[in-house]
């Protein structure tokens, strides 16, 4: 189980069947998030850089060439862009938690050599590039989120000695080394603003007594400049010590321990990097103490200036004032004598202004009365016109429909009159064919009896 940062803990993964010398990587921790804190990853996510400008990049030369050109720091938020003053307990800087800000463009691209999955001759690739130090400080950072905590001082042996500088603070001010980093890295949880994930504790012994029993090695360049850094302070004492009287020892310091001493226990415990943090900050409080009394020396004197400037503009004041009494004295007087002139043109002004105002008044409401006057009759003409057209449809649709009527009356009476012809008719050829079937049978009953009767006849003679 490893935990980063705040997050909840999450199964370690299981290495590939390939092994430790395989090209493929095993990644320890969650896979999806890369053991990031949330908050930097949702930053990571939600940013237009992240989301427009590295989609663009499918390949991991594109992605180095992007490091080489955009990176200038390591840190995982941009200069300015979070606060965490007055921020104690959970909401510090350290925890994450607090307001977010804008997160680089060194984590947003060490997101992006995740999503691209390295193997392991890429990551080496990364670490070992000549180009620019920040291509191997991202390669050594995603080894450190994704690698198993076993396998870190592996990865790291070789360059914890690693004299290349550079500067991993947002805006400058902390320059150090590879090797500085990389033991940082391996001994610190903490990242400026952020959490590495957690390592094991018996890992993390095991790893401190690797990087104890390992001698450090000191560049040589540092050495030439610390012995000249000494050279100058002995001689700079020297001369102080000529100039000054000698002071007896005190009881609690012995004579023979020396400034040297100490400095060099100091050197050893915090190394080179601490010296140089030193001399800059002595140098910035030098500087801002003569900005101090820069600022002192311009305000003495704005205030003197100020001062007689002030008094001048006093006495030109004063004499403005008696001046100015005088002349307005003068124009009351003047306005008192004119005052009664001027009110009654006033006055009649007022009383042109009023009848002006109300004769304007009273044609605007002529206007406004003949223009509805002629919108009522409009409107009248318009109901009228519409109500005649209205009645003169309804008319011609009545008689249209009375029209109907009629003709289909009339043809209903004509129909009922052919119907009774037809009736008539048939009812007299009936009739006549029944007289001629009266006819016809009166005829053969007489010729019958004329038959008989001829019979009837021959036999009586």
């Amino acid at each position: 189980m490893a935990t980063v940062g705040n997050q909840l803990p999450t199964q370690a993964v299981s290495k590939p069947t390939s092994g430790k010398h395989g090209n493929v990587l095993p990644l320890w921790g969650n896979e999806k998030t890369m053991n990031l804190n949330p908050m930097i990853l949702t930053n990571v996510l939600s940013s237009p850089y992240f989301k427009v400008q590295l989609y663009e990049l499918k390949t991991y030369h594109e992605v180095v060439d992007e490091i080489y050109f955009k990176v200038t720091h390591i840190e995982p938020w941009e200069k300015g862009s979070r606060k965490t003053a007055g921020q104690t307990g959970m909401c510090g800087g350290v925890r994450g938690v607090g307001t977010g800000g804008i997160v680089s463009t060194a984590f947003c691209l060490l997101y992006k050599l995740f999503t691209l999955k390295l193997t392991r001759k890429q990551l080496m690739g990364l670490i070992t590039h000549t180009d620019s130090p920040y291509i191997r400080a991202l390669g050594f950072m995603y080894i450190r989120y994704t690698q198993p905590p076993t396998d870190l001082f592996e990865w790291y042996d070789g360059f914890l000695d690693d004299e290349e500088e550079l500067d991993v603070k947002a805006g400058g001010g902390c320059v150090m080394t590879i090797g500085e980093m990389l033991r940082s890295f391996l001994t610190k949880l903490e990242w400026f603003s952020t959490l590495f994930p957690r390592i094991p504790v018996p890992v993390q012994k095991v790893i401190d007594q690797q990087i104890k029993a390992r001698p450090r090695k000191v560049p040589q360049k540092e050495t030439q400049e610390d012995e000249d850094g000494f050279a100058e302070s002995g001689r700079q004492g020297e001369r102080r010590r000529s100039r000054t009287p000698r002071r007896t020892p005190s009881p609690r310091r012995s004579p023979k321990r020396s400034r040297s001493r100490s400095h060099h226990r100091e050197r050893e415990r915090h190394g080179p990097s601490f010296d140089r943090e030193l001399e800059r900050e002595r140098d910035r409080q030098r500087k801002e103490r003569e900005g101090r009394d820069r600022d002192r020396e311009r305000g003495d004197r704005g205030d003197r200036e100020r001062r007689r400037s002030r008094s001048a503009d006093r006495n030109r004041e004063r004499k403005r004032s008696h001046s100015g009494s005088r002349d307005r004295r003068s124009e009351r007087k003047e306005k008192e004598r004119d005052g009664g002139d001027d009110r009654s043109r006033r006055k009649d002004r007022d009383h042109h202004k009023d009848r002006g105002t109300e004769r304007e008044r009273s044609r605007d409401k002529k206007s406004r009365g003949e223009t509805d006057d002629r919108r009522h009759k409009d409107d009248r003409e318009r109901h009228r016109d519409e109500r005649k057209a209205k009645r003169s449809s309804r008319s011609r649709s009545r008689e249209r429909r009375h029209k109907s009527g009629a003709e289909e009356k009339s043809r209903k009476r004509e129909r009922s009159h052919s119907r009774e012809r037809d009736r008539e008719r048939d009812g007299e050829q009936r009739s006549h064919k029944r007289s001629r079937s009266k006819e016809r049978s009166h005829h053969q009953r007489e010729s019958s009896n004329d038959h008989s009767r001829h019979r009837s006849s021959p036999s009586i003679e």
